[in-house]
């Protein structure tokens, strides 16, 4: 089977991605261009598909070193489903803690108390150091 080759015009233009972004990707070996068409960079059309996958991850808080771990030798993506379930348990913290925090900001908000001194919900919340 032949592959597709496009330059990196068009990589950014389908993936939205940078021209500069792409260039240290691939410095970093997160994707390889195949050849070189004058100055510019040429790739294959599975460019897209590695793009979509570290903008995910990305997404999800993973440091590009991580990415680079979830692609096999040949490039294909190949994701570690240890490193996505310990990453979404470390989401899961996350989204509690912000979920408090939120909750304890509106109630600060909207609180009876004189003052926010007086609430015993903000000074417990004050000496938790969620905030």
């Amino acid at each position: 089977m032949d592959t597709i080759e496009i330059g990196i015009g068009e990589v950014v233009r389908r993936s939205g991605v940078p021209a500069s972004t792409l260039r240290y990707y691939e410095e970093r070996g997160l994707i390889t261009s195949v050849r070189r068409r004058g100055l510019a960079r040429v790739f294959e059309t599975t460019v897209l598909e590695q793009l979509a996958l570290i903008a995910v991850c990305r997404s999800a808080g993973f440091s590009l070193d991580e990415i680079a771990l979830m692609f096999a030798p040949d490039g294909r993506p190949s994701p570690n489903r240890a490193m996505l379930a310990a990453k979404a348990d470390e989401l899961d913290a996350t989204i509690r803690k912000l979920t408090s925090m939120r909750d304890d900001l509106r109630h600060a908000a909207a609180c009876p108390a004189p003052t926010h001194m007086e609430c015993s919900t903000f000074r417990r919340v004050l000496r938790s150091g969620e905030f």
